[in-house]
């Protein structure tokens, strides 16, 4: 790949899909403070917006590079679902999507630090969430598995209680890539 991002993540799953792409980046996260979504915003704007606001936290610092972001929640129906804050938010996470399709929704951004501009696009992809038994669910969230995780779990780590049902495997773990690789296409002119 020819292009050298800086990822605005500490996420090792987005390093790892990064790297299994070919892409070179370096890593500088944000360390923006994530704050809940208000009332009536749509779960696509909020996580568009998260994404563009550490791509930009970046940018301000750095002046130079290509910034790459990207914010991932899930949602049953207009609920946002971020990261768990303890055990009992990730447990009533799990019981919110258990027996339902939950959308896994990724903001995803570019944005030249030198120009200012940026590039946007929004993925959305589908998990069917299988009911669990009250052993299944206590033994998970026993686990700590949970802990950084929108939703509350982890398709990459085979979590056998969730299926892509539609979409991108990649979105789900954090980075569309297949929508990143789209974005770099239909805008050569924004990598020069």
């Amino acid at each position: 790949m020819t292009h050298t991002f800086i990822l605005a993540s500490a996420s090792p799953r987005r390093r790892q899909l990064l790297a299994e792409a070919g892409y070179s980046f370096e890593v500088d996260p944000s360390d923006l403070i994530e704050s809940e979504p208000l009332a009536g915003v749509a779960p696509a704007e909020y996580a568009a917006d998260l994404a563009w606001r550490k791509a930009r936290a970046v940018a301000d610092r750095r002046k130079t590079g290509l910034i790459l972001a990207a914010d991932t929640v899930c949602a049953v129906g207009a609920e946002i679902l971020n990261k768990p804050i303890d055990r009992d938010d990730a447990e009533r996470m799990i019981r919110l999507q258990e027996g339902h399709d939950t959308e896994v929704i990724t903001g995803l951004c570019l944005y030249r630090a030198d120009r200012p501009e940026w590039l946007g696009a929004v993925e959305i992809s589908v998990v069917r969430f299988r009911p669990l038994s009250d052993s299944e669910r206590r033994s998970y969230l026993d686990s700590g598995r949970w802990e950084g995780k929108s939703g509350g779990y982890g398709v990459q780590d085979h979590d056998p209680f969730v299926t892509v049902a539609g979409g991108s495997f990649s979105n789900v773990v954090g980075l569309p890539m297949e929508r990143l690789a789209e974005l770099l296409a239909a805008h050569p002119n924004f990598m020069k």
